[in-house]
């Protein structure tokens, strides 16, 4: 019965820890481009670019070009 506990408990922080760390890595990557985390997912939204946390965190690591692109379309959208 504990160890079930745990594992249903558990489950719920994996989810919330992986949104930290996605969280953490856009806003770092963000801020080397001149905006924070919530300035880009605010320009994000008004762009109409629909990604999710873990795809911006993914390309924020992985693919930096493609994050660029990203963040100017955010700051395009927002001024």
């Amino acid at each position: 019965m504990r160890a079930g506990n745990y594992a249903w408990r558990d489950r719920r922080a994996k989810k919330r820890d992986f949104r930290r760390l996605w969280i953490v890595r856009i806003n770092a990557a963000a801020r080397q481009r001149g905006l924070t985390y919530s300035q880009l997912a605010s320009g994000l939204r008004q762009a109409g670019i629909a990604l999710d946390r873990k795809i911006l965190a993914h390309l924020a690591v992985e693919e930096p070009q493609a994050f660029d692109a990203v963040v100017a379309e955010a700051k395009a959208a927002s001024s």
